[in-house]
């Protein structure tokens, strides 16, 4: 017995979305033997699984996000300031659907680049395309570009995927030129795309980081406009991880040590 009409119709439709060319060629004398339209079903399955599985290993090689800790295992109780509800939030990924941007504000090691790190696992994980650079990186490769071509090559490719996470600006200083780079990227993304950044500079102190650049209030008017941003405060969360791994080695050796000398005094 064959599948009903609107089944056989949906069945159809996914072969279609597949682009299985051939066995769309021969349909009708598939779909006309008994009981095909469950193996078709079975295969279509299989085929936009495997395609899924493929699409997300893709995103997440080009993501370059790397290994990162989840946020299921951030210590929440270790920052002396941060809005636990807001990040949460950010998770849902309505921002992206706003195409609107974030901005993690704290000092070295409290945990910006995690939380911007699991941003963009959760946008690919959901579909779309993300990237992760550092802003030494990114704007070291715009600057070193000396064709105008070359660099409207690179500044489509940043400006390309929906999600672009920007790690560590205010780490370094910049010349103009880099201000006006990092100020192109953010123009054309603006309103379409979201931009993630993490700084440990208040935006006040920006003019430090890109002296004399003209462009300076125009990027953060842009960066700021319809931005969430989330500020944190806290002593490194590194160091304290750092902290607790001696101390763990230091009591496992002391652990040892009379073990040792019992051997010793057995002898």
């Amino acid at each position: 017995m064959t599948e009903p009409r609107s089944s056989q119709a949906e069945l159809r439709e996914q072969a279609g979305a597949l682009r299985l060319h051939g066995l769309l060629t021969h349909w009708a004398e598939v779909m006309g033997q008994a009981d095909q339209a469950r193996w078709v079903a079975q295969l279509l399955a299989w085929e936009a699984a495997e395609r899924g599985r493929r699409s997300l290993e893709r995103r997440l090689r080009a993501a370059h996000i790397g290994r990162f800790k989840p946020l299921a295992d951030f210590d929440w109780s270790w920052p002396r300031s941060i809005d636990r509800a807001a990040v949460e939030e950010l998770m849902t990924l309505q921002f992206l659907r706003d195409a609107s941007n974030v901005v993690l504000v704290g000092p070295n090691g409290v945990g910006k680049t995690m939380c911007a790190c699991n941003l963009g696992y959760q946008a690919v994980l959901a579909g779309h395309t993300a990237l992760f650079i550092t802003a030494g990186n990114l704007l070291g490769e715009l600057a070193a570009l000396d064709s105008d071509s070359a660099l409207r090559r690179k500044l489509r490719h940043y400006a390309a995927p929906d999600l672009l996470l920007i790690d560590e600006v205010g780490y370094l200083s910049y010349s103009n030129r880099h201000a006006d780079l990092l100020f192109e990227l953010v123009s054309r993304r603006y309103q379409h795309k979201s931009t993630v950044v993490t700084t440990n500079r208040a935006f006040a102190e920006w003019g430090e980081v890109f002296p004399n650049a003209a462009c300076v209030v125009s990027l953060i008017d842009r960066l700021m406009h319809r931005a969430e941003v989330v500020r944190i405060d806290g002593a490194s969360y590194r160091a304290k991880e750092a902290e607790e791994r001696d101390a763990l080695r230091k009591a496992e050796r002391a652990a040892k040590a009379p073990a040792s000398r019992s051997r010793k005094a057995a002898r």
